[in-house]
């Protein structure tokens, strides 16, 4: 997306702006960097730089942001690809992958929770330090938390749509019983 926008922007926007945001930096090597933009903006401001070369210059980016699209797209349509060919599955783990990892999560999270309860009422003392490492896991928590949420709310839609592998096992069994 960004490169996109860089392209819709064109090159002198994108020299003034970057130069001048490099050129206040305490690192010599973006402070060099910025000066060089500097340098270039000049020649595009007094014309030594042609708008051909402009042209020509922008026509590049705009093909470096079209490859970026285009390797974007491929990557989404490959993970696009593997989901489908997992809900495709017959593979027994496969479909049972979403509630072992939440059983999982469940597991860990219930034993972390009952390892600083026991912490906190048993050696009060080291409380802090257990708080304060549980807070460094907060990250890790967050990536898991995320991935679960993803799954509970995918296989909820699952749920609304239409049976994809025939009729309901337990609306054939509940038919079974109210017929005799």
């Amino acid at each position: 997306m960004l490169p996109a926008l860089l392209a819709q922007i064109g090159l002198p926007l994108l020299v003034k702006a970057v130069g001048g945001a490099l050129s206040g930096s305490d690192n010599a090597v973006a402070k060099a960097a910025g000066s060089a933009l500097s340098k270039l903006d000049a020649e595009i401001e007094t014309g030594r730089l042609t708008g051909t070369d402009l042209a020509e210059a922008n026509r590049h980016l705009e093909a470096m942001a079209a490859q970026a699209a285009e390797t974007d797209r491929a990557w989404l349509d490959q993970v696009n690809r593997t989901i489908r060919a997992e809900v495709a599955s017959d593979d027994a783990y496969v479909r049972r992958m979403r509630p072992t990892f939440g059983y999982i999560m469940a597991i860990t999270w219930a034993a972390q929770m009952g390892a600083v309860a026991y912490i906190v009422a048993v050696e009060p003392d080291k409380a802090g330090t257990v708080l304060n490492g549980l807070s460094a896991l907060g990250t890790i928590w967050t990536v898991g938390l995320s991935v679960l949420g993803i799954y509970v709310y995918r296989r909820s839609s699952e749920k609304q749509a239409a049976p994809i592998n025939g009729p309901n096992p337990l609306s054939a069994l509940i038919d079974k019983i109210t017929k005799r």
